[in-house]
């Protein structure tokens, strides 16, 4: 018998997958205007065909690898390349397709696999994880990288759900208050490869990247602090060791609903990262 519960973290599940699609339309809408304004001037000066040409050539890097037409001579439109044990590095490429971004450079290509752990230092308290470099090095650089820049500090995680328990964290732009419609559009200008995915379960405690689709990391990550059923979709890189509370805490508050109606929104209590430090045993 299907409960009015499970109803519920059903319809969060969808929302939450029907939320990730709609960044890859509102990132491929935004290109493909940017890449029409171009055209027009290229028609004027040089022609239809040259326009048609640099409209059909250019890569949407919200798509798949497969269903993506590599740009003629845009380095950037090239696919993020997984953590080469043989040389210990892992490939980033640019991509600043969605417009809000906060741009802090580039990740160095060269990784530390060895173990490490961060702190959240957050303005209701510390929320501590292990960061599992050994599964996901390409992530965990990325986030020593951006936590190096003092990327988060003071951004508000600006998403939430209740019987969908996550806290989702990381758009440095976001405003979190119920109105932004920009929220969870933001990133570092750069995207990197999905790790870790085999068997991957979020349960309780596990820090996982959100995404838009396969290969699409950026800076955005969620806490699960119940039970959410989701698909094996999303880049897990750490267990949190202390602060869950925090989320249990601020949850009670509530969330102010999204259109959706599925229960997950900007927390009523804001939840404001202040600062973030990884360190890393050698």
């Amino acid at each position: 018998m299907v409960t009015g519960k499970d109803r519920q973290k059903q319809l969060a599940r969808e929302h939450y997958r029907r939320q990730m699609q709609a960044r890859v339309e509102r990132q491929r809408k935004t290109r493909r205007n940017a890449v029409i304004g171009t055209s027009v001037a290229v028609v004027v000066v040089i022609g239809a065909v040259v326009a048609a040409t640099t409209l059909l050539g250019r890569k949407d890097s919200a798509t798949t690898a497969s269903a993506a037409s590599p740009a003629p001579s845009a380095a950037a439109a090239a696919d993020p390349k997984p953590y080469d044990p043989s040389t210990g590095t892992c490939g980033y490429v640019a991509d600043k397709g969605s417009g809000q971004v906060k741009d802090v450079g580039m990740p160095p290509a060269k990784v530390s696999t060895a173990p490490a752990t961060m702190t959240i230092k957050t303005n209701l308290g510390d929320i501590v994880a292990t960061l599992d470099s050994s599964k996901a090095p390409c992530t965990v650089n990325s986030f020593k990288f951006l936590a190096s820049k003092d990327y988060f500090d003071d951004t508000h995680c600006h998403r939430m759900g209740t019987s969908f328990p996550i806290l989702q964290c990381g758009d440095p732009l976001a405003k979190a208050d119920g109105k932004n419609p920009t929220d969870g559009q933001g990133g570092p200008g750069y995207r990197f490869v999905n790790e870790n995915l085999t068997g991957a379960k979020y349960t309780r405690g596990v820090l996982a990247m959100a995404n838009s689709g396969p290969n699409t990391n950026g800076s955005q990550f969620f806490i699960v602090f119940g039970d959410t059923g989701l698909t094996p979709d999303y880049t897990p890189f750490g267990t949190v060791t202390k602060g869950l509370e925090i989320l249990d805490k601020v949850a009670k508050k509530g969330v102010i609903a999204g259109p959706a109606g599925d229960g997950t929104g900007a927390p009523k209590q804001p939840v404001i990262i202040k600062d973030v430090t990884i360190t890393s045993k050698s």
